[in-house]
């Protein structure tokens, strides 16, 4: 299965691994899934360091490489859907996931119940 993680839950897996619930921590350990992490993911932590919202104290890179996370580029495909996402949700980062996720069939993890108005499938 193809998952794509939210950002807080790759921040959580760095810096705190006892928030993300036990049945999320079992789709992430099943090595038959294949663990995506989106570049908007990736775009949002570095946003929020430069301004100073976030610290962020790793290497990406290698973290994503410990992990076995892959980074799952943003496409035009998706970058197109937003046009069409309902605005149920304002963040443009939860809504490029969103898109990507439909786009490239990803399931998805994430605590964020804005998540459920849309037509992804959430775990």
């Amino acid at each position: 299965m193809n998952i794509l993680i939210d950002t807080h839950i790759f921040l959580w897996l760095i810096y705190d691994t006892k928030k993300v619930n036990k049945k999320y921590m079992d789709y992430l350990k099943d090595l038959d899934n294949t663990i995506y992490l989106s570049a908007m993911s990736i775009a949002e932590i570095m946003i929020k360091k430069s301004i100073g919202n976030l610290e962020v104290d790793f290497d990406m890179d290698e973290v994503l490489g410990v992990m076995g996370i892959e980074v799952l580029d943003f496409d035009a495909k998706s970058a197109m859907l937003l046009g069409t996402l309902p605005l149920h949700h304002r963040d443009p980062f939860d809504r490029m996931i969103i898109a990507q996720a439909l786009t490239n069939r990803c399931k998805i993890i994430s605590v964020d119940s804005k998540f459920a108005f849309y037509e992804c499938e959430l775990l």
